[in-house]
């Protein structure tokens, strides 16, 4: 198996994962992966999708990602190890689609309206 080249997205975060044959490590804008994310909630939601689908130490992974915070650069290696490991085997779907590992999370900031001072909070009002 050659490289395997994925994208995910999540909110404002773009990550590109290279997955290729290995023994399970995970480097993220060549950093380790428990340098890059301290947190080990974000840690798990990065291997995630190896635990499902049972390939925990069959490939290694190589990431760039930009933009975003650390949860949605987290969420967005997720999805794209996911779309990696369907395309190399089909079956794993039927371990990460009911997880919901499969599918981008659509949810964005929503903009700001003018004459508000958010966007959904309004000036104080004031009758007098």
């Amino acid at each position: 198996m050659e490289t395997l080249h994925k994208i995910g997205r999540r909110k404002t975060a773009v990550a590109r994962v290279y997955l290729s044959e290995g023994k399970g490590d995970v480097t993220i804008n060549r950093k380790e992966l428990s340098d890059y994310f301290t947190t080990g909630m974000l840690q798990y939601k990065v291997k995630q999708p190896f635990t499902l689908t049972e390939t925990t130490d069959t490939y290694d992974v190589k990431a760039t990602v930009t933009g975003g915070g650390i949860t949605g650069q987290a969420e967005a290696i997720r999805l794209a190890i996911s779309r990696a490991l369907v395309e190399i085997d089909e079956e794993n779907r039927l371990a990460l689609k009911p997880e919901g590992l499969m599918t981008r999370d659509p949810r964005m900031v929503e903009r700001k309206k003018f004459g508000q001072k958010k966007a959904r909070k309004k000036f104080q009002f004031s009758k007098r």
